[in-house]
């Protein structure tokens, strides 16, 4: 059973998850995953196996709403490319459900040490800032659907996998590949991470029911409680992250963002132990 520590903990990953979904066009499965394992890891009476599977579950559960709520404000500010929005995010779709699917096949440690390479790879990435360097200013953005298609299915196969929402994947790929701007960027990746996280949460409920050991009230790999206190903040907070990318210099929540990602990527490859 959550404690009331633990629900505290989770609220306030939630309103963490969800500012920094909307601002930077991520998912926020970098934040909520850790620290949901870590907790779902503290109980007693879990089977093994499963706090892994349910943190990544659930996570992508909290990502949909979140995701609709960030999408609606970038929206209102018309910026969101709802084509390429829908072609991505439909190929991600498919490839989340692979993903998932593989993944409630796979050993806890292997997923945790995944998810820890790819959540330091993600901090060298924006530690790195190459999106607004590599950026050509001086050619027009355009739209390409075959190439996010063809991006689409292996960024949601990464979505499955990890838990991860798939922005840190999908804009560099809109910035770098069809020059979007960072604003249009930001808001066609929560978009498409609409369509992408359904994917993840399909595969993580169907492969979980019936399994021995899960939490109580828990759908498949997806814990309802666990969810709720995520979503209860993280859904209104998007709203302020959507607002604030439009209005905020982002560096500042970026470096602490960074500092996040290496201590939980760290963690979870073993290099220390503990929240």
């Amino acid at each position: 059973m959550l404690t009331a520590i633990d629900i505290f903990k989770l609220l306030a990953t939630g309103a963490g998850a969800g500012f920094a979904s909307a601002l930077l066009g991520i998912g926020g499965g970098s934040i909520m995953v850790p620290i949901s394992y870590w907790i779902i890891l503290a109980m007693e009476a879990v089977g093994p196996g499963i706090p892994m599977k349910t943190a990544i579950g659930t996570s992508l559960l909290v990502i949909l709403p979140t995701a609709i709520s960030g999408a609606w404000r970038h929206n209102k500010k018309k910026a969101v490319r709802w084509k390429t929005a829908l072609i991505l995010g439909s190929c991600a779709l498919v490839g989340a459900l692979v993903g998932a699917t593989l993944a409630t096949r796979l050993p806890e440690k292997t997923l945790k040490v995944g998810f820890g390479g790819l959540v330091l790879a993600v901090a060298i990435w924006m530690s790195l800032e190459l999106m607004p360097k590599l950026r050509k200013e001086a050619e027009e953005p355009r739209e390409n659907f075959g190439l996010v298609a063809a991006c689409g299915f292996p960024i949601g196969m990464v979505i499955g996998l990890t838990g991860l929402g798939g922005g840190v994947l999908i804009v560099p790929v809109l910035v770098l590949g069809l020059n979007f701007t960072m604003h249009v960027a930001v808001g066609t990746s929560v978009a498409a991470i609409i369509l992408a996280s359904l994917g993840g949460i399909v595969g993580y409920i169907v492969n979980g029911l019936g399994v021995p050991g899960l939490l109580p009230y828990s759908l498949g790999y997806v814990n309802l409680p666990i969810w709720l206190c995520l979503a209860a903040t993280s859904i209104p907070m998007a709203q302020l992250g959507a607002q604030a990318a439009h209005a905020l210099p982002a560096k500042p929540l970026r470096y602490i963002f960074i500092a996040f990602l290496v201590y939980a990527g760290l963690n979870m490859i073993g290099v220390f132990k503990g929240i």
